[in-house]
């Protein structure tokens, strides 16, 4: 939408609609001093990793908690690992409320399907994503490849720093050396398959799990997936 100026000087900037996909930090303890020391275990003394990427704050797992949580603390924290935290989702009124007061915006939380829709779900096979996006190029550090309603396919090398993102799973017939984020929009059975596993960072469904310390030598660098089992991220090789 643009925005007509006065008189007949020129509009200098416009308003669109934007799509974003965010990592999700999924926080299960409103303590700070056990959300640090979970960072530091998890993704060591790197505090470039992220590369200021935006993050969104999942409250859902303490959204019941009575002790409230730092925002203002946890947004220093999350900065020195260079996340830059810009909105949150599924706290309490009370912790959504003090979000906004510490300068984040709030997003509507995921919604969980009715019993109805889950048990016919259950019942039946779920049909296969009709949309594929297939990238035939190396992808360069700094370069972003987005699937969106779409499984995505690459016949090439994803460099390190590069960022492949769908919506649903992504296949990698090459090196994945950048990060791989499947499950965009939340599909819980989106999957990441490649002919070799060396990921800076991977994630389902906004479970994510960095590479450092590396992956075991069964998976790393040979033919493996990745899928979620509940909040777990399971990486096996592919026997072929």
């Amino acid at each position: 939408m643009a925005l007509a100026s006065s008189g007949n000087s020129p509009a200098v900037f416009d308003l669109k609609s934007a799509s974003l996909t965010l990592v999700a930090l999924v926080v299960k303890s409103t303590r700070l001093p056990d959300l640090a020391e979970q960072l530091k275990i998890r993704l060591g003394p790197s505090t470039e990793f992220f590369n200021h990427d935006p993050v969104l704050i999942d409250l859902s797992q303490v959204h019941d908690s009575p002790e409230p949580l730092d925002f203002p603390g946890l947004i220093d924290l999350m900065r020195s690992y260079s996340m830059v935290p810009v909105a949150v989702r599924g706290g309490s009124t009370a912790q959504i409320d003090a979000a906004l007061a510490a300068g984040l915006c709030a997003v509507p939380p995921q919604e969980s399907p009715s019993p109805a829709r889950a048990a016919s779900t259950a019942a039946a096979p779920v049909a296969p994503r009709a949309s594929i996006m297939v990238v035939d190029r190396p992808l360069r550090s700094g370069q972003q490849v987005y699937a969106k309603g779409a499984d995505l396919v690459i016949l090439a090398l994803v460099n390190h720093g590069a960022e492949v993102i769908a919506d649903g799973s992504i296949h990698v017939y090459a090196p994945l050396r950048g990060k791989a984020i499947a499950g965009a929009t939340g599909d819980v059975n989106a999957r990441i398959f490649t002919t070799c596993m060396e990921p800076e960072l991977i994630s389902i469904a906004g479970i994510y799990q960095t590479t450092d310390p590396p992956l075991p030598s069964e998976v790393r660098g040979k033919s493996a997936q990745v899928r979620l089992d509940g909040d777990t991220l399971i990486i096996e090789p592919i026997r072929v």
